[in-house]
């Protein structure tokens, strides 16, 4: 996992890192069952890239569903490898995964 990958191990610390950047947030939902961890792991690489590559311009946070579940609910993902742009803590734009760099890069170049 990039050092640049926020991992909050609860909804105040997911809340807090939203309050604190100055940047947009890209927010990407994981989950740790069977099914979940491939993809999971696959957009651990790709936002790892992304969040070196769009260092300055956005913070990016890999949110464990089970650790928050209030963030998951209230930003209405329904699954693991999900992920969500926002801008000030509310939603821009929402994709599922896994997802490539390339689709990660133009989502968010739609968006930012």
């Amino acid at each position: 996992m990039a050092k640049r990958v926020h991992q909050p191990r609860e909804d105040a610390e997911f809340d807090f890192i939203l309050r604190m950047s100055a940047v947009p947030v890209l927010a990407y939902f994981t989950g740790t069952w069977p099914k979940a961890i491939e993809p999971c792991r696959a957009m651990d690489l790709v936002v790892g890239g992304i969040a070196d590559e769009y260092a300055g311009r956005l913070t990016a946070v890999r949110t464990d569903i089970t650790r928050c579940p209030a963030a998951t609910e209230r930003y209405g993902i329904t699954g693991a490898a999900s992920y969500i742009l926002l801008k000030d803590g509310e939603p821009v734009a929402h994709g599922a995964g896994p997802s490539t760099s390339a689709e990660v890069r133009e989502f968010l170049d739609g968006h930012l």
